[in-house]
């Protein structure tokens, strides 16, 4: 009876802590060298005024205008940009926009234990979503805007799309996006032989159960 409730009670333990791991692939911006580019973040880029040809953003260099006034690159994050040139002038007469797209998989995970917490800075402004859902927006380079989601993640496949306005001004217009996650969670779905192990040690406990009832 003892070695029953035990299985039961093992099994029961492997299910309900299926501990929280941080989410895979929630990468930083600007993870590699100076210069080159962010693969793990693609760029779709609609300029007002100029046709950008790559779908990956580059990495910027830490002294090289704009940083200061952007804020300062460091090891934890750099700012990510639409070319090679970081102070290049976009958007003269309108508006430009920048949508920059990172994809996490949540499978082998329970989706709707997923969640995560981060900063974010932009030139000019940015609105974040999570699967096509708005979860945060912005503004500002020389400060940090909050963003997280509890909800809205999916089994799979996931898209953080971070949407970059850039203001228009004729000269002196550059844009960029500098990201930092602060944390994230999400816990594993058990295994299947986890639950059979767990059945039938709860079948056993009631079949024993019952026999003892009868005995007396």
């Amino acid at each position: 009876m003892k070695r029953i409730v035990l299985a039961a009670a093992l099994a029961f333990a492997a299910i309900s802590s299926a501990h929280a791991v941080r989410i895979n692939n929630l990468y930083n911006t600007g993870i590699g060298a100076n210069g080159s580019g962010d693969t793990h973040y693609s760029l779709n880029a609609a300029s007002s005024d100029t046709v950008i040809g790559n779908t990956v953003p580059v990495i910027t260099f830490d002294n090289v205008w704009p940083i200061s006034p952007w804020l300062a690159n460091d090891g934890t994050s750099k700012w990510i940009t639409p070319t090679a040139s970081q102070g290049q002038s976009f958007d003269a007469f309108s508006a430009g926009t920048y949508t920059y797209t990172l994809s996490f998989d949540l499978s082998g995970y329970n989706a709707a234990t997923a969640a995560f917490t981060g900063r974010f800075a932009a030139d000019n402004d940015a609105v974040i979503k999570l699967n096509n859902q708005v979860i945060a927006s912005g503004s500002g380079f020389t400060a940090w805007n909050g963003f997280a989601a509890s909800s809205g993640f999916q089994a799979g496949v996931n898209t953080l799309q971070f949407v970059v306005g850039n203001w228009a001004q004729n000269g002196g217009n550059p844009t960029g996006l500098r990201v930092e996650f602060l944390s994230s969670d999400v816990a594993a779905v058990p295994e299947p032989s986890s639950y059979a192990m767990l059945l039938a040690g709860l079948v056993l406990v009631g079949v024993v159960g019952s026999r003892r009832q009868q005995v007396r």
